[in-house]
């Protein structure tokens, strides 16, 4: 494939990132390529945490092509990192490969980065430059800087409605509202975050598994509930497999035993009112390395973190249908003024089978 321009060589760059979608948490997802003579010679994407990263997966592609790296142009997603992690610093090896340029995306916003792997390869002499569809690359790595910059992840609620904004008729019943390929598609979103947060209310009404099942993925994200006081039953689907987190707010050690003996753990974050305290699991959330938080709950849950400023993104699919006096998405107050109204932009409008699907973001 011949690469022209910095867009081209980015452009690949991230096709390759957007390959470590399910795979590289807590890590971004990263992709590089290399150009020489405006040929690519290598391509490579970060691997899981522990493996090798974008740059050396792409360098080790080129050598066992055959290709010589001195002279060549590097085009990564975001900036090499220059410190030790579980890996040695990217931005050594590229310095040792003798490349003559290095682009990138966007600076890291990881303190132990943030600028410093740039600046380490321009004091070695290699020309670099930074900024190039730096929008694209920040989006497919919204919850790494979620969390590099807020200390808590990028929250999105996912909720499935009619047309007039309804999930559920008064009796529960409420499959399905939505198309096969809407909820496909909903799993590839529950594949791509970190965990999947729900609340007992969902768990005692549906026991849903909250698992990824209509997509091949390697990784089932982390299952997390709600459940101030405990309610839950060990039996629960939702603990099947172990490593459920519970966000609690009343300790009970008899209970707490038997959760822990199915494999869960217990996050007891308890507010001024005996419920959990939302915005302290996110924080507790984003010190475990949660990236990205997948939330399917109802509509009592989605009203509270919504009011607790929690909530960054909606994922809503509507239905073309209506069901009149129902379940609604969301547990807000009413208000007595259009000034009080929370609002949001339009991230993505897309037809998902017969449903819209709609991306929109707090403002």
């Amino acid at each position: 494939m011949e690469i022209l321009s910095d867009s081209q060589g980015m452009s690949r760059a991230l096709e390759w990132a957007s390959k470590g979608l399910f795979t590289t948490s807590p890590n971004p997802r990263v992709g590089c390529v290399i150009v020489k003579d405006n040929r690519i010679i290598g391509e490579g994407c970060t691997q899981p945490a522990g493996q090798a990263h974008a740059e050396v997966q792409a360098m080790n592609d080129a050598i066992n092509r055959g290709f010589e790296l001195r002279g060549a142009t590097v085009y990564v997603t975001l900036e090499p990192c220059s410190h030790h992690g579980r890996t040695p610093p990217c931005a050594d090896a590229l310095i040792r490969a003798g490349v003559s340029r290095v682009v990138a995306a966007l600076a890291d916003p990881n303190p132990l980065v943030a600028g410093q792997g740039l600046a380490r390869l321009a004091a070695a002499g290699i020309e670099v430059a930074c900024g190039v569809l730096e929008n694209e690359a920040r989006e497919i790595n919204i919850g790494f800087f979620s969390r590099m910059q807020r200390a808590k992840p990028w929250v999105r609620m996912k909720a499935a409605a009619s047309l007039d904004g309804k999930t559920a008729l008064h009796n529960g019943l409420s499959q399905w509202i939505t198309s096969e390929q809407a909820r496909n598609d909903g799993h590839w979103w529950r594949a791509r975050a970190c965990a999947i947060l729900t609340g007992i209310g969902t768990v005692n009404e549906d026991d849903p598994q909250l698992n990824v099942r209509e997509i091949d993925t390697p990784r089932q994200p982390r299952r997390i509930v709600v459940d101030s006081t405990l309610q839950i039953s060990p039996d629960a689907r939702i603990l099947h497999g172990g490593g459920t987190w519970i966000a609690a707010a009343r300790p009970n050690p008899e209970k707490e035993a038997q959760l822990r003996d199915r494999g869960a753990e217990i996050i007891m974050l308890p507010n001024a009112h005996g419920k959990v305290d939302l915005p302290a699991l996110m924080l507790e959330l984003g010190k475990r390395q949660i990236n990205e938080l997948h939330v399917e709950a109802g509509y009592k849950l989605n009203g509270s973190l919504i009011r607790e400023g929690c909530v960054d993104e909606l994922l809503l699919y509507l239905a073309p249908s209506l069901l009149g006096d129902a379940e609604g998405l969301f547990d807000l107050p009413a208000l007595e003024a259009l000034d009080g109204r929370l609002r949001l932009s339009f991230h993505e409008a897309r037809q998902i089978g017969s449903d819209l699907r709609i991306l929109a973001r707090f403002i």
